[in-house]
């Protein structure tokens, strides 16, 4: 007998719409949590308080919000939706659109590095992304980090698809000359 196929995000958004199957919808958490930290840690500076706090309000809001989910996107593209608003609302609200960062921001063994095995390589990048602009920073945390369409992600970030496509194309060039000047000067 072969193994029974684990649920698809459909099938559990179907269960969990209801309000009734909770296990429906912690297994969509336990499956994209992981990812929407990632991007919020990415969006915050590398802040993990700030972005684990900011992925429970995300999923708090899905759970609320799950009856209105019309399956017109995937369920990762709603939900990275969420996060993105939640980023937002939150910047907005401690006017935190500041992009320096702080030499001691991001700490040695910080959680936002598990993606790098060169710490010093992890931290030039954290660096280099917090000189982009929100945008551009975001375009890149969606299409890399959550691994998004530019499609999805001009979704997820309710912008328009050439938008998302100029911010990640001028990150990429940003990132690349500001690595490649921090090689040069090692």
């Amino acid at each position: 007998m072969a193994p029974e196929a684990s649920p698809s995000d459909t099938d559990l958004i179907l269960a969990a719409q209801g309000g009734a199957d909770r296990h429906a919808f912690g297994e969509l958490v336990r499956r994209h949590q992981s990812k929407v930290r990632s991007v919020l840690r990415r969006l915050t500076r590398g802040d993990a308080a700030l972005a684990d706090d900011l992925a429970q309000e995300t999923f708090v809001l899905a759970w609320r919000n799950l009856r209105t989910f019309r399956f017109e996107a995937r369920f990762s593209t709603w939900i990275y939706r969420i996060a993105f608003n939640a980023w937002q609302s939150e910047a907005r609200k401690h006017h935190e659109v500041s992009l320096d960062l702080d030499d001691d921001a991001l700490p040695p063994g910080s959680d936002a590095f598990a993606e790098m095995p060169d710490i010093a390589a992890r931290v030039d990048l954290e660096r280099a992304l917090a000189t982009l602009s929100d945008g551009e920073r975001a375009a890149i945390a969606a299409c890399y980090y959550a691994d998004l369409s530019h499609e999805e992600a001009a979704q997820a970030l309710g912008m328009p698809l050439g938008t998302v496509k100029t911010h990640v194309l001028r990150a990429k060039a940003k990132l690349r000359a500001r690595l490649t000047a921090k090689e040069k000067s090692s």
